[in-house]
């Protein structure tokens, strides 16, 4: 009896012990089940809030019937989220919707006044960079994650004042995903409770003051009382089976260690998750990017690493909206999977940037010719639903070799090559090589003193003369904007001006030329002015306001002013191009299609926008006098354009053949060096003095 007593107090221990830690288990697999909840609840609402599409959108005066397609409408039998609101920096409500209904409540009466504090989080954010907070909160409906995030930019800049900033807010209720969460984790009995009640095993669920909402719990499934209550009569009625007993117990307990293994590691598997690919996330990716390394130094091999980024994919959501958008993230994600090498590691690490990565040795042979793979299984386009979309894809590619680079830095190096691929054109793959960095380096270099330089005005703009083809007088000048680099000379604009595009400068930098040339401009009597914006600017739904302020404080006709863009941003975006120019042309301006015949030419442009003149690229200038084909297409050229009515400038006129050939295709504008370089204001003040004055004495003669 007494070892019976001994056994049976020995399996009780064991028992308990067993209970304990299947309870702690499962806190604390409930407990990151809440925290994931959260988390992808933030990661939804930082791709809608950081898009350059609703910073345009949103601030737009008539943006409400955008905002309500791409948020509102969203809510409808969504699992990321079932309450979308825009509210602006004095808490005035835009818009709110509810499982794709509006709803007219108060955002004060639809969630808790804890709303407030994630509001201020958002407003003052601990990292200015994410402009973002969340954390549960009660609303009229039940217990839901919310998020609140400021709409920009997704690189983070937004060109609006503090007081006439917008948020948007997120929610997703808690409470009808419980189940949800249950079946995902393993938690038998899950349910969510009243803050006060009583319960053994619960995790609270806390709002941002510290207030505890509600509790899940879940009833103990108390593996080791289980096992005791088996086998503990037994043990009394027949001590000779001890041996036996104990060893099932002991069976039982690993047999419930290798499922509380199993349990945490499929929990730390869903934390490493694209949820909505289904591939490693970016947590996930460095984590197999450190176990490959390890590999790779055992196995003396390479580790590659290829670094994707979707081109036009921006566009995609813009045109169908985010729906659209994540099925084709799923089915390049399930076209990656069959290109891949097998054992390959294969990640999404952002909106729309993938990585694959796998040893081998003497790996990069063997990574460009899959990036080529890769780069062909893009060159058809994809059926989402009934759309037809085609998109492409950037690669860049770097390898650790016998594993001596670590997972950051090999992240590093393929998104440097990555962006060299976009650079030199997209559509393409680059291997990493230390040149990029100084390339890199420089760039950063160059940003830094271009920021300082536009801040201080210290850039300077010059004025090309335009010709009559008819009279050979002065009828307009392009402005053109030029830079001296302290120490180091003047910077060609071609160099700098994609910078300025690149990192957000060339708004401050467009609006500078614009105010330098309306203000020369006012001393030029009716000569007109002509001024390259760029697709940053013309996206920039103030914009239109920018140049009637501009205008109006030089006291410049708007009928002076031409506007000249090329047509990348017409391609990508035609519906908000559209609308940008008409917003520009309601004000007078003259708006110019420059560069015509460089790139993609597209009759059905020229008559869906309206343009009011035609410039021809200097290249279909530059053999006119030497080419029967190159006249050929000049003359179909200003044939089209007069059928149009649209007049036509002709750029890079450096020869009288050329002009002469030019006036008689019916070009009633010219422009290039055989007219004049581009001079400072001065000296074309000068030049429109001597020809006003030549004009006159030439007029009193007539007269005498």
């Amino acid at each position: 009896m007494v070892a019976g007593g001994t056994v049976l107090s020995a399996i009780a221990q064991v028992s308990s012990h067993a209970n304990r830690l299947d309870d702690e288990r499962s806190r604390q697999t409930t407990d990151g089940a809440l925290k994931t909840f959260v988390a992808q609840l933030g990661a939804t609402l930082n791709d809608y809030a950081a898009w350059d599409d609703a910073a345009a959108n949103a601030y737009d005066p008539n943006g409400l019937p955008w905002m309500i397609s791409n948020f509102g409408d969203m809510t409808v039998n969504s699992a990321l989220f079932d309450v979308a609101v825009v509210i602006d920096a004095k808490r005035n409500v835009l818009m709110a919707y509810q499982d794709g209904t509006p709803q007219t409540l108060p955002v004060d009466q639809f969630f808790d006044p804890s709303i407030w504090i994630l509001f201020d989080g958002a407003l003052s954010p601990l990292d200015p960079a994410v402009p973002e907070a969340k954390a549960f909160i009660r609303t009229k409906s039940g217990i839901a994650a919310v998020g609140i995030a400021l709409i920009r930019n997704k690189s983070g800049t937004l060109d609006q004042p503090e007081d006439k900033r917008l948020f948007l807010v997120f929610a997703r209720h808690l409470d009808n995903k419980v189940q949800n969460l249950a079946d995902t984790y393993v938690i038998d009995g899950l349910h969510l409770t009243a803050a006060s009640s009583e319960a053994v095993n619960f995790v609270p669920v806390w709002d941002p003051s510290g207030t505890v909402l509600a509790k899940l719990t879940w009833p103990s499934r108390a593996p080791g009382d289980i096992s005791y209550s088996q086998v503990s009569t037994k043990l009394i009625a027949a001590m000779g089976l001890f041996g036996f007993l104990l060893v099932a117990v002991f069976t039982i307990g690993l047999i419930e260690a290798k499922r509380l293994r199993s349990d945490e590691e499929a929990a730390r598997q869903l934390s490493v998750t694209d949820r909505l690919s289904g591939l490693l996330n970016r947590a996930g990716l460095f984590r197999a990017l450190d176990d490959l390394i390890e590999e790779a130094k055992l196995a003396k091999s390479d580790v590659a690493l290829l670094y994707l980024d979707l081109d036009g994919f921006k566009e995609v959501n813009d045109a169908y909206g985010h729906g659209c958008g994540d099925d084709l993230i799923r089915s390049v994600s399930a076209g990656f999977r069959c290109l891949i090498p097998p054992g390959a590691t294969l990640a999404r690490v952002g909106g729309d940037e993938f990585a694959i990565a796998f040893v081998m040795k003497n790996c990069d042979p063997t990574a460009l010719k899959l990036a080529d793979v890769i780069l062909a299984f893009f060159d058809e386009p994809f059926q989402i639903g009934e759309r037809i979309v085609t998109v492409g894809t950037s690669i860049g590619v770097a390898s650790s070799q016998i594993g001596t680079i670590n997972s950051e830095e090999l992240v590093r190096r393929a998104d440097i090559a990555m962006y060299k691929a976009k650079e030199m054109g997209r559509g393409r793959a680059f291997l990493y090589d230390g040149s990029m960095d100084s390339d890199r380096e420089m760039i950063l270099a160059l940003e830094a003193e271009l920021r300082v330089a536009i801040d201080r005005r210290q850039l300077t703009v010059v004025f090309q003369p335009l010709v009559s083809a008819a009279t050979l007088r002065v009828t307009s000048v392009e402005t053109l904007v030029r830079w001296s680099r302290p120490g180091r000379g003047p910077v060609s604009p071609d160099v700098f001006i994609p910078v300025a595009e690149k990192t957000g400068l060339i708004e401050p930098l467009g609006i500078f030329v614009l105010e330098q040339a309306c203000e020369k401009a006012k001393h030029w009597g009716d000569i007109a002015i002509a001024v390259n914006i760029s697709p940053v600017q013309l996206r920039n739904p103030t914009f239109a306001t920018q140049v009637a302020r501009i205008l109006d404080e030089a006291g410049i006709e708007p009928s002076r002013l031409t506007l000249e863009l090329t047509e990348g941003y017409l391609i990508q975006n035609p519906q908000r191009a559209s609308q940008s120019i008409d917003r520009l042309k309601a004000l007078g301006v003259k708006i110019a299609l420059d560069d015509f015949g460089s790139g993609f030419s597209s009759i059905g442009y020229l008559r869906q926008f309206g343009f009011d003149r035609l410039k021809i690229d200097r290249s279909m200038v530059a053999e006119i006098d030497t080419s029967e084909e190159a006249r050929s297409i000049l003359q179909a050229t200003t044939a089209l354009a007069r059928s149009l009515g649209l007049p036509v400038t002709a750029e890079g006129v450096e020869r009288e053949e050329q002009a002469m050939i030019l006036r008689l295709c019916g070009c009633d504008e010219l422009q290039g060096y055989l007219y004049g370089k581009p001079v400072p204001a001065e000296a074309l003040a000068d030049i429109l003095f001597n020809e006003a004055r030549f004009a006159t004495g030439m007029m009193l003669r007539q007269t005498a």
